[in-house]
């Protein structure tokens, strides 16, 4: 069989329009196992079709695979970088992430994503714990980067390279001569890390590529689409859109950074027909003024992990596409979605059912399967998995246990109609004898108007434990008073049994959050804890 064939049969072929994988091919292997052949291939298939698009600029797959190879070269000439060496990557949406990190897995090596938010202790951390050899960064940062090298002997040896010159231009554009294959590893990707210093998911080639491959069969995507991204490149994201792409030989367009109020005028403005949101985003994005040129995009569908139940139907109605739920974690890559063909979805909370290259259970404490409607931690096994955490044995005998990933995720689980978030292991909220999930809290909150976004932490209790505390960032106009307190809890009081209901409530101008734009609460109650605002004690209304 040739070559050509073989990719016909995988359904990688492009000579048409329609979905590259199949719904039913979503649990074979795929058919090209490394994103360096996948970049590789699609040079050779679409040279001059565009790949990535960064403002106003784009490279086509042709353009992108001669420099990382140029770049490839250089890591292994210049900078010595062998197999297995890892190379660090401190930038903002540039073009030049994904090229440095195709680059440095063309070169054998294995890419450590550095949030460029990180200041001293962080940075420190991460280049000491991944061992790197190589930093790949700008001009605003390279100064923060030198001083950490030189501060430190463990790493007086780490080569610090800004973008202004990658020094690649006088190397050859075909790829070294390096053995990659799907076991190879890729990334050392870190974690948000909400307690304490992140912990680095060890990710091969084959979690990209697979992780590529059936959100392709799940999504039925084709060359034809857009992909457009709007997370920091440094979280998982942009990486697996980018494996996506890779995989329909479609375009990715990458935005600077998420702003509610400019993203769907982006979305038409390069014409964009998949995207994915996560976390705070839809509701972010709903509370937009409407628009008369809403439904004016090419929007196809929508991947989101965390559609507001209450929103659901709402933001399908406004945008004019469907919503689909889809549910994974870094050291997972996807593990449940709900598809686009699934009307009953909508409005459901579910987030849908096992990909075919997953296993799923719900379990109580002891690891016992608990029966359907009944809460329990969600267990996954299967592939896409990560091997481990980085330098992390006993966190990866907790996590992993006997093939079975413990998410720390509670869910309810019903046969017709998937699964359901109920909240996290440690985001609960202990009052009294009742367990108070902080997301369904919050969901009732945010579906007030008055409400931009809100947040709910445990407040200790010298008589329950815990009492229920929510921050709440409310809508421009909206008085931050007592009375405005107590309206919101009132309304949301009609959706929660009583104990749910919040006592303390404090209001705030925005959050911190994490790359994923989830609401980073460690941070929020340290700055809380320092710079504490006017608390309103809603005792009284609540009894």
């Amino acid at each position: 069989m040739t070559a050509n064939v073989a990719r016909e049969q995988a359904g990688l072929a492009h000579s048409g329009t329609g979905p590259v994988v199949k719904p039913e091919q979503a649990g074979d292997d795929p058919a090209i196992p490394t994103l360096t052949e996948l970049l590789a291939q699609r040079a050779q298939d679409s040279p001059n079709r565009e790949f990535l698009r960064f403002g106003e600029r784009s490279w086509s797959f042709a353009e992108i695979d001669d420099w990382t190879s140029r770049l490839a070269h250089r890591l292994i000439e210049v900078d010595v970088v062998r197999p297995g060496d890892r190379v660090a990557v401190m930038l903002p949406n540039v073009v030049h992430w994904p090229v440095v990190w195709l680059a440095a897995l063309k070169a054998g090596a294995v890419a450590v994503p550095i949030n460029c938010s990180y200041q001293r202790a962080d940075l420190d951390f991460v280049l000491r714990d991944s061992g790197a050899r190589v930093v790949f960064t700008d001009a605003e940062r390279s100064g923060l980067v030198a001083d950490v090298v030189a501060g430190e002997d463990e790493l007086a040896d780490v080569r610090v390279v800004d973008i202004a010159d990658d020094g690649s231009g006088a190397f050859p554009d075909t790829a070294p001569s390096v053995p990659i294959n799907a076991g190879s590893l890729a990334n050392l990707q870190y974690t948000s890390g909400t307690t304490g210093y992140p912990k680095a998911c060890v990710l091969t080639q084959d979690y990209w590529v697979r992780l590529g491959w059936i959100c392709a069969a799940a999504t039925g995507l084709g060359a034809e689409d857009v992909l457009l991204t709007a997370q920091p490149f440094s979280y998982m994201d942009p990486q697996w859109n980018t494996a996506l792409a890779l995989t329909l030989g479609a375009p990715l367009v990458v935005l600077p950074r998420f702003s509610a109020s400019t993203f769907m005028a982006d979305v038409r403005r390069h014409r964009a027909t998949f995207v994915y949101v996560l976390g705070s985003m839809p509701t972010l994005l709903f509370k937009q003024p409407p628009a008369p040129d809403d439904r004016d995009n090419d929007l196809r569908m929508v991947f989101c992990s965390g559609i507001p139940v209450g929103l659901h139907a709402q933001l399908e109605e406004r945008w004019g596409a469907p919503w689909r739920e889809v549910y994974g974690m870094t050291e997972s890559g996807i593990d449940l979605y709900s598809s686009f063909g699934d009307a009953d979805a909508v409005g459901s909370g579910s987030l849908g059912h096992p990909v075919p290259t997953k296993q799923v259970r719900v379990v109580d404490p002891d690891g016992s399967e608990v029966a359907d409607g009944e809460s329990g931690e969600l267990v996954v096994a299967g592939r896409p998995m990560m091997n481990g955490y980085w330098n992390r044995p006993e966190d990866t005998a907790r996590v992993l246990r006997s093939g079975w990933l413990h998410t720390g995720d509670v869910v309810v689980r019903h046969p017709e109609h998937g699964i359901r978030l109920v909240g996290r292991i440690k985001d609960m909220v202990r009052r009294g004898g009742e367990n108070v999930a902080s997301v369904e809290v919050e969901a009732a909150l945010e579906r007030d108007d008055l409400v931009v976004s809100a947040a709910v932490v445990a407040e200790p209790d010298g008589i329950l434990g815990e009492e229920v505390k929510a921050f709440v960032q409310l809508a421009t106009g909206v008085p931050a008073d007592r009375a405005t307190a107590e309206e919101i809890v009132e309304r949301a009081g009609k959706e929660l049994a009583r104990f749910k209901v919040p006592r303390y409530v404090e209001f705030v101008a925005d959050f911190p959050r994490t790359p994923s734009e989830r609401v980073n609460k460690p941070a929020l109650k340290a700055r809380a804890a320092d710079d504490p605002g006017i608390i309103h004690d809603l005792a009284a209304r609540r009894n």
